[in-house]
């Protein structure tokens, strides 16, 4: 991995690993050492992705998934689109790795705002992309909400938690 998508990946992992213990906190019962594991690697393809093309997300998840870890592999597999959006019920190791993935940009935690105006900039080069983005914009919101639903902090206050 190239030394900024490691940097990235720290930082991700440590935004996830603090809503995990905000929320375990709350009696929520997540896996910390899945939700560190597969925050650390859930970009573990992406340096190869620039030459080659492929979706990071769905080769870095198999590529765990074949050396024996298939619940990283699940989890990285979904870091950029959930399988399942709106999933009732408190949230899971899945849904943390997504979330904290899209607050952090490069190495540094932004608002949700920041982020996918970044996403929309570098990556919404079509129309159909564009619309792709606004509706993961609003999946994300979505998640964001359901995340600080009773948690004693807002999602502003996170990089002021590590």
């Amino acid at each position: 991995m190239m030394p900024h998508i490691v940097a990235h990946s720290r930082q991700v992992c440590r935004v996830a690993v603090v809503l995990t213990d905000a929320l375990n906190d709350r009696g929520i019962g997540l896996h910390r050492d899945l939700v560190r594991a597969a925050a650390m690697l859930h970009d573990i393809t992406k340096t190869r992705s620039f030459e080659s093309g492929e979706d990071h997300a769905e080769t870095g998840g198999r590529l765990l998934t074949d050396l024996g870890w298939p619940e990283v592999g699940d989890i990285v597999r979904q870091h950029v689109h959930l399988d399942a959006n709106g999933h009732p019920g408190p949230p899971t190791e899945v849904e943390i790795v997504n979330y904290a993935d899209k607050r952090v940009m490069h190495d540094s935690i932004v608002s949700l705002e920041q982020r996918m105006d970044y996403i929309l900039q570098r990556y919404g080069t079509t129309p159909m992309h564009r619309r792709r983005i606004q509706k993961l914009w609003q999946q994300t919101t979505t998640l964001e909400q359901k995340l600080f639903d009773g948690l004693p902090f807002e999602p502003a206050a996170v990089a002021s938690r590590l």
